[in-house]
């Protein structure tokens, strides 16, 4: 059944966000039911090139837009003067505000069905262990915790971290929240197969969530049995870390542990499941929060609906308190093109200081994530609204994949094949159309307007636009945008497939002399231009030539990368740092992945240890920056299903 709260039909401007990397229609993004009022045609084509004017509210873009979205969570270091105490595992220090200051599940079974009126029900990990393993962890999330390192090498670590023995002081607890998946309401969904253990808080106050993920039953599994293999948890474990490495937003993996015991998994639902190895990953981030959270209680309408209020309160008080105490006056009206009123008055709106910034924030921090995604090549493949992190983390690491030749509508998702909803190029959009979803329920819940519900999604457009340029930019050592050099670059790469990371990271040799000769401009990029034609050739060199000494922008203002002044090593330097020369291939994965399946760990925490330095050149490395073999393009490999 459809849920209560205007659920949304985007209608897509013709020209897109990322109209460069479009390759599908506007028309796949537009989801089943119902239709939500939304920003009207010339609003949304205003959203890519207009910066939105709020005054007197600073207050409300400024934490989104740099200290609090820009960086992921900051790693302590490992000793020293002033270094926290290090912890064991009986002395972290719980908190349980979630379960504390939210409405319950009065019921503790894990019979599947419909839980009304709670954020969560009360549940204990069940997953079936026989001599568990610790495969992998990772020492800087140890830090976050101020854990002690050698509580790694406790015997009884794994059976802490399978679920098998209770950690002292945890309060586990599965979240309920629903969600729209592939653009239709699905209703409840909840942790299937999650069980958080409740939050830590540091000696610097962080409040970090623990969650195993796979170790059991809970009221949201339905049919399946909450459990993880080693194949998808070695995935999650790795990209999380990796994600971290490259300087983007994520949740974080403590630790990684195989169960003992096998599960069955249909991998491509073709009938043909079999046996693989079973494993629960200890994820951390400061919530688990989602988009969904808040829309499976506007969906049951008014007996619900308060706790949409609830939640957001809690969500601002423990996630975003400097939002906390902002009243009305310091939100007074904001300037945007919605029919014959230019102006929104929100002095009308009692909480329009606290919850539309919390709104505009949430947007922001959504847009900023994705825009540094596109920078890198990756691909989420699942961006249902319960995998969107209501803090602007990537969460839910699924089929994913990140770019190996560039092709704008890779989706590394085989449920995801027919219409390509979550393919590369559409992750912008679709980032826009999951804000809308948010915004509903906070519409429902008065604690928003429809117009300033219209003016969030506006300023999700400005702040991914002026990210994804200002990325954009770097990556290529300007010192200014240029839409036409980065359009025809981006043209040449998906005609040639050239590889996407690889190139970016060449190009920081091309010097910036123009005197260089026609036959010798390719040289520095002949490792990521293979086999291509005369024809391509002279498209290369052209833009080559263009991309050294100039190129013009819609002013006709000159930009020359050999008149920018910075020299070559310099800008080398610069272009490497936002260029990295090792992604998390999904071949890696799968190569980490064969081993381990025999009992071998080392390759996975080789992996982990090459990918937390993604920038550097690490000698002795160069296999891991290594194009994919023939072998990697299998189904299984490139491409995964949304199972386990």
């Amino acid at each position: 059944m459809p849920p209560q709260f205007p659920t949304a039909r985007l209608l897509l401007p013709s020209h897109r966000l990322l109209p460069l990397l479009s390759p599908l229609p506007s028309a796949s993004l537009s989801p089943a039911p119902r239709t939500l009022r939304l920003p009207p045609p010339q609003l949304l084509h205003r959203v890519a090139r207009r910066r939105p004017l709020l005054r007197g509210m600073a207050s409300a873009a400024a934490p989104g837009s740099h200290a609090a979205a820009e960086a992921p969570p900051v790693d302590v270091g490992g000793g020293g003067a002033g270094a926290p105490r290090r912890l064991v595992l009986e002395e972290l220090p719980w908190d349980h505000s979630f379960v504390r200051e939210l409405p319950g599940d009065p019921r503790s079974d894990t019979i599947p069905r419909e839980v009304l009126h709670a954020c969560y029900s009360r549940v204990s990990p069940s997953a079936k262990v026989d001599n568990p393993k610790l495969v992998a962890w990772s020492d800087s999330v140890a830090d976050l915790l101020d854990l002690d390192h050698k509580e790694f090498e406790r015997p009884d670590f794994p059976q802490f971290f399978s679920g098998a023995t209770p950690l002292v002081g945890s309060l586990p607890y599965a979240q309920c929240y629903g969600g729209h998946q592939f653009g239709v309401w699905a209703g409840q969904l909840g942790d299937g197969r999650a069980i958080a253990l409740g939050e830590v808080v540091n000696s610097r106050g962080e409040r970090w969530e623990l969650q195993l993920k796979g170790c059991g039953k809970t009221p949201y599994s339905r049919f399946a049995d909450g459990l993880a293999v080693l194949r998808s948890s070695i995935r999650e474990f790795l990209c999380s870390e990796a994600m971290h490495g490259l300087g983007i937003p994520t949740t974080r993996a403590l630790c990684l542990v195989e169960t003992g015991k096998s599960v069955v998994r249909d991998m491509f639902y073709d009938g043909n499941a079999k046996e693989e190895p079973g494993a629960i990953v200890c994820r951390v981030a400061p919530s688990f929060l989602r988009f969904g959270s808040y829309q499976i209680h506007a969906s049951r309408g008014k007996e619900d609906i308060e706790i949409v209020r609830r939640l957001a309160d809690y969500t601002i008080h423990h996630h975003f308190p400097h939002l906390e105490n902002m009243k009305k006056s310091e939100g007074l009206s904001f300037e945007t093109a919605i029919g014959d009123s230019p102006t929104i008055d929100l002095t009308s709106n009692k909480y329009a200081g606290k919850y539309l910034s919390w709104a505009v924030e949430v947007a922001e921090r959504t847009a900023y994530l994705i825009a540094r995604w596109q920078g890198v090549g990756f691909t989420h493949g699942v961006l249902n609204t319960d995998n969107m992190s209501v803090l602007g983390l990537t969460i839910d690491y699924g089929p994913f994949g990140f770019l190996d030749a560039f092709d704008p509508s890779y989706t590394p998702n085989t449920t995801d094949l027919p219409g390509k909803r979550y393919c590369f190029a559409n992750q912008p959009d679709v980032g826009l159309w999951n804000i809308a979803q948010f915004t509903g329920p906070l519409s429902s819940a008065e604690l928003i307007s429809q117009d300033e519900a219209n003016y969030v999604m506006e300023r999700y457009g400005t702040k991914f636009m002026d990210e994804y340029q200002s990325i954009m930019t770097k990556k290529l050592g300007l010192t200014k945008y240029n839409k036409q050099l980065i359009s025809k670059l981006l043209s040449n790469m998906a005609v040639d497939k050239v590889d996407y990371t690889n190139f970016f990271r060449l190009l920081s040799n091309v010097n910036a002399d123009p005197g260089i000769p026609e036959n010798e401009l390719l040289v520095p990029l002949k490792a990521a231009l293979l086999d291509i034609g005369k024809e391509r050739k002279e498209a290369w060199i052209s833009w080559v030539q263009t991309y050294i000494e100039e190129s013009n922008d819609v002013v006709h203002s000159v930009w020359k990368l050999v008149e920018s002044g910075v020299p070559d090593e310099e800008r080398k330097a610069a272009m490497n740092s936002v260029n990295p020369k090792y992604i998390l291939r999904n071949y890696l994965c799968q190569s980490a992945i064969d081993v381990a399946e025999q009992g071998d760990y080392e390759e996975v925490r080789r992996v982990l240890r090459v990918m937390h330095n993604p920038y550097d050149e690490q000698p002795g490395m160069e296999k891991y920056a290594r194009l994919p073999p023939a072998w990697a393009y299998r189904p299984g490999v490139c491409m995964l299903s949304c199972s386990s």
